[in-house]
C-alpha cells in the first residue's frame, strides 16, 4: 500500500506540474493575470482557525507561498487518492480516468473558494470554466496516466518485484 500511495503523490506532483505549465501557457498567450484565489483561500482558513498571519512586511508573499503550497497538496494528495483508488481495483479506460481525476482535483480545489466566499462558481463565465477546466484537465491526464503505466510496469501478474500487489 506504501508504494501506492508513494506512486500516487508522485503521478499527482507530476500532474501539478502540467496543471502550472497549462495555466502560466494561458496566462501568457492571453495576458491574464494570475488568480488570487489561492491567497484568499488560506487567508481565510488562517483566520477562521485563528491563526490569521500577521499584517507586515512579507505578509502577501507568506500568502502567495502558503497559497501554492495548498494547490501543490491537493494535487499531491488528489494522486495519492487516485492510486489508492486504482490499486483498488477502479481502472477505467485512460482517457475517463484523466478526465475524472481531473474534475476531482478541480472539486478539491474550488469548494473551498466557494464555500469560503472567495469566489461563486456560479457567476463565472464560460471563459473562466475553461481556464480553471483546461489546466485541471492536463492534471488528470498526467496524474491518470503516471498511475496507470506505472501499475502496468508491476508485471503481468500485477506484483512488484517482492512478489506483492505494488
Amino acid at each position: 500500500m506504501f508504494r501506492s500511495i508513494a506512486r500516487g503523490c508522485a503521478a499527482g506532483a507530476a500532474g501539478t506540474t502540467a496543471l502550472n505549465a497549462v495555466a502560466y501557457l494561458d496566462m501568457a498567450l492571453r495576458g491574464r493575470p494570475s488568480s488570487s484565489a489561492p491567497e484568499a483561500v488560506v487567508e481565510k482558513v488562517t483566520t477562521v482557525a485563528g491563526h490569521p498571519l500577521p499584517d507586515g512586511e512579507g505578509r502577501d508573499n507568506r500568502l502567495s507561498g502558503l497559497g501554492a503550497l495548498a494547490g501543490i497538496a491537493v494535487g499531491v494528495g488528489t494522486g495519492a487518492v487516485v492510486s489508492l483508488l486504482h490499486r483498488a481495483g477502479v481502472r477505467p479506460p485512460a482517457w475517463l480516468g484523466g478526465a475524472l481525476t481531473g474534475a476531482l482535483a478541480m472539486t478539491l480545489a474550488d469548494a473551498p473558494i466557494a464555500r469560503l466566499g472567495v469566489s461563486d462558481p456560479r457567476t463565472w463565465s464560460a471563459v473562466d470554466w475553461t481556464a480553471d477546466a483546461i489546466p485541471h484537465l492536463a492534471y488528470g491526464l498526467v496524474t491518470y496516466g503516471v498511475i496507470a503505466s506505472a501499475r502496468g510496469r508491476a508485471g503481468a501478474s500485477g506484483c512488484g518485484r517482492h512478489g506483492r500487489p505494488g
